[in-house]
């Protein structure tokens, strides 16, 4: 295989202006392609940021609820009656709401900011900055604020740092910033805050205190969360929807990919990435083999066989799937860097995305080289010569 490879080699790099051709198509079919896996799989890890980092087992939602962003209220009462079901711990009723922030650099600037609120004295989250900061949130019109929101937020972290305190209106009502933690943004929440629930229901008047959004429920330990989720569900009305932890998450990642255009729009990027190295490389082979025919039809002649004139291109196309694949991702990596700091999405190169992109170079290669190589059969000694 070795003594084979340096054929192919010199094949490749007697055009040397078609050979920088052929890697630059490669690699921007395979830089397209890793934007789009990336900003897809950023999509769904960011989605679901609240899902995964707590410690619940079961959640209740209500049956209209698609995604965290729109849930839909159902009966506070759910709560009580899933607490007394038996392997239940504790249950967290969670209250979400978008609001209207008003920056506080300029304060003609708003935009909409995405609300939790939960019971100070509930079992609260385990997000950084939270639990050593929840006796402030007792004290009326306190809240935290996420410091991974977008820019248009503010510099809301430089201004509590300068300042001690940072005053600003939700939904038309002062409220002071108390305190900073960390969430993070998704293609659903640009920035949010965490309050108590009687601060929450302050800056939603209109929000009944007898309906929640969701609610987190924790497990004895040892407690299979199968069992617990089916014992709940058979216990509440339809009117609430009892799912595990990995439910939920499934739940979310599927409307996201199937209920929007988001997930179909990435999914079609990755395709057409595939379709125009397909091409490329298709060009550059075929040219190849056209441009070759003559030396073709000679080694043919000395005894060489059709099996290994294949071989030749389809080491070609494996040479070419390589070395548009290493420029492409230190691009694709350094975009990623890019794209993460002006969104705040976790954007990040992975040794499976890798590896999953280079089999898809290296399959977009190889079909190339197989339309290409049909033009191997005009490689005849007696139709040259």
């Amino acid at each position: 295989m070795i003594r084979r490879v340096p054929l192919a080699w010199h094949q490749l790099r007697r055009e040397k202006l078609r050979l920088l051709a052929a890697i630059a198509g490669v690699s921007f079919g395979v830089v397209l392609i890793f934007v789009q896996l990336g900003f897809r799989a950023a999509l769904f890890e960011s989605a679901v940021t609240f899902h995964t980092s707590l410690g619940y087992e079961v959640v209740l939602l209500s049956p209209k609820t698609d995604t965290l962003v729109g849930a839909k209220h159902f009966a506070r009462s759910r709560i009580f009656q899933a607490r007394g079901i038996d392997g239940v711990e504790a249950v967290t009723p969670v209250y979400t709401g978008t609001a209207t922030w008003r920056n506080p650099a300029d304060l003609a600037d708003t935009s909409n900011i995405f609300v939790f609120g939960v019971d100070p004295s509930d079992r609260v989250f385990e997000w950084p900055g939270i639990a050593e900061q929840l006796d402030p949130l007792e004290v009326p019109d306190r809240v935290l604020f996420d410091e991974r929101s977008r820019p248009e937020f503010g510099p809301v972290a430089a201004l509590l740092e300068s300042q001690g305190s940072l005053f600003t209106e939700v939904n038309d009502r002062r409220i002071e910033v108390a305190g900073l933690y960390r969430f993070g943004t998704s293609f659903g929440i640009d920035g949010s805050l965490f309050t108590s629930d009687l601060n929450f229901r302050r800056l939603f008047p209109d929000r009944s205190a007898s309906h929640v959004d969701v609610g987190l429920v924790y497990l004895e330990p040892g407690r299979s969360p199968d069992g617990v989720r089916a014992a709940i569900a058979a216990a509440l009305p339809d009117d609430v929807l009892v799912l595990t932890r990995d439910q939920f998450v499934a739940r979310e990642i599927d409307y996201w990919n199937s209920a929007t255009p988001i997930g179909f729009v990435f999914g079609f990027g990755v395709v057409m990435g595939f379709v125009v190295g397909l091409i490329i490389v298709y060009q550059i082979l075929f040219a190849d083999v056209q441009d070759s025919l003559k030396e073709y039809a000679t080694l043919k002649a000395m005894g060489y066989t059709h099996r290994y004139l294949v071989g030749v291109v389809m080491r070609q196309a494996s040479l070419l799937a390589l070395f548009g694949f290493l420029p492409a991702t230190l691009i694709a990596t350094l975009l990623y860097g890019q794209a993460g700091a002006a969104t705040n999405l976790p954007l990040a190169m992975t040794p499976e995305r890798a590896a999953s992109v280079l089999a898809l170079t290296v399959a977009m290669c190889c079909v190339s080289a197989m339309l290409a190589i049909r033009k191997l059969g005009s490689a005849e000694p007696a139709e040259i010569f």
